[in-house]
């Protein structure tokens, strides 16, 4: 009987640890303890890069997965006239804009999407 009892426990632990295999899998591992799927990546119409004259480069504090890049790259791409591009290994992004951007309007997105800008620089 108590073999059964052993055995069945077992039994338990291997289904729960393949539950989560596959919810890891299927959504994505998140190192921000997020339960809900990833964001559904949001596309910019305008792919042409020649319509964007200024480029940005952000730090980002707080990015440490693929879910957090898409999450900042969703914030930017949504609104008319940018483009953005995360790097998790640096935490960076690369910013293409149809217009000139102030420090503050960046700061703005990175907060509301729930990271910190560290620094930016504009490049030429």
């Amino acid at each position: 009987m108590r073999d059964v009892i052993l055995i069945m426990v077992l039994i338990v632990i291997v289904a729960v640890d393949i539950y989560f295999i596959v919810r890891r899998v299927r959504f994505g591992s998140s190192c921000c303890g997020t339960k809900t799927p990833p964001d559904k990546k949001v596309r910019v119409k305008d792919r042409n890069k020649t319509n964007y004259p200024y480029e940005y480069v952000l730090k980002v504090g707080g990015m440490h997965c693929s879910n957090c890049a898409r999450r900042i790259e969703n914030a930017f791409n949504s609104t008319d006239g940018r483009w953005a591009r995360a790097n998790i290994e640096n935490s960076e992004v690369n910013l293409l804009s149809k217009h000139e951007e102030t420090q503050q309007d960046l700061e703005g997105v990175v907060s509301a999407a729930g990271y910190v800008m560290i620094s930016y620089k504009a490049e030429t």
